[in-house]
C-alpha cells in the first residue's frame, strides 16, 4: 500500500519574478516563498539562444539551468540563513513559429516585428515547468486575427509588450487579437496548472 510522503515544508520555493506565475500558484492554493537571483547572479545569460536549437529543446534546456542555478542558490542560503528544505520550482515560456524562437523582444521596434508576425498566423507556445528536478511541457497553439500596424503601435506603447516572449501577454489587450487557442490559458500565462499539479502530487500536494 503506496503512502503519500509528509512535506518537509508546507510550501514551494518559486523561482522567478514573474508576478503572474505567483497569481497562478495561489489560485491552485500553494504557498509559495520567493527564491530569487542574487545580484552577482547573471540570470539572463542562461536564455541565451544556441545556434539551430529547436524551441521545445530551448525552452526545456533554460528551465532546467534555471532550476539548477535555484538549486544552488538554495543550498548556499541554507548554509548562510537556515533556510528550511522545500521543493523549488522553475518555469519558462517561449513563444515559437515553426523552428524560430521568439523571445523577448530587445526594443519597441523589435516587439513591434514580432507582433506583425504574428498576425493573422498561429503560433507556438511553449512553458516548461521543472519541480525538484522532474519536468513537464506544455504546448499551446494561438491563432491571432489579422492586426493593423496602428493597433500594434498602439500596443508597443503601452509598454505591455517588453519582458515578454513573443512580445505580448494573453492577460493584457492582445487578448482582443486571439481567434483560438489550443491548449492550456495558464500555460500562456507563464505557468501550466495541469502540468504544475501533477508534478507537485508526488510530493504531498493534493488538489
Amino acid at each position: 500500500m503506496s503512502t503519500v510522503p509528509e512535506l518537509e515544508a508546507p510550501f514551494i520555493y518559486l523561482a522567478s519574478q514573474s508576478p503572474r506565475r505567483r497569481q497562478l500558484l495561489d489560485q491552485l492554493g500553494v504557498r509559495h516563498e520567493l527564491l530569487l537571483p542574487d545580484l552577482h547572479e547573471d540570470a539572463e545569460a542562461l536564455e541565451a539562444e544556441r545556434s539551430g536549437e529547436l524551441p521545445e529543446d530551448y525552452v526545456q534546456r533554460v528551465t532546467l539551468a534555471k532550476w539548477e542555478a535555484a538549486r544552488l542558490r538554495l543550498a548556499s542560503r541554507q548554509a548562510t540563513q537556515g533556510l528550511p528544505t522545500a521543493p523549488v520550482l522553475c518555469a519558462d515560456t517561449t513563444v515559437a513559429m515553426g523552428a524560430d524562437i521568439l523571445a523577448k523582444p530587445l526594443d519597441h521596434a523589435d516587439a513591434a516585428r514580432m507582433l506583425a508576425r504574428l498576425s493573422g498566423r498561429t503560433h507556438r507556445v511553449l512553458t516548461a515547468v521543472v519541480v525538484d528536478g522532474s519536468l513537464l511541457l506544455s504546448t499551446s497553439h494561438v491563432t491571432w486575427r489579422t492586426v493593423s500596424a496602428d493597433e500594434i503601435d498602439r500596443y508597443v506603447a503601452t509598454g505591455e509588450p517588453m519582458g515578454k516572449a513573443g512580445a505580448y501577454a494573453i492577460q493584457s489587450q492582445a487578448a482582443a487579437w486571439m481567434q483560438k487557442i489550443e491548449g492550456s490559458y495558464s500555460g500562456i500565462m507563464g505557468l501550466p496548472l495541469y502540468e504544475t499539479a501533477e508534478l507537485l502530487r508526488p510530493l504531498g500536494w493534493r488538489f
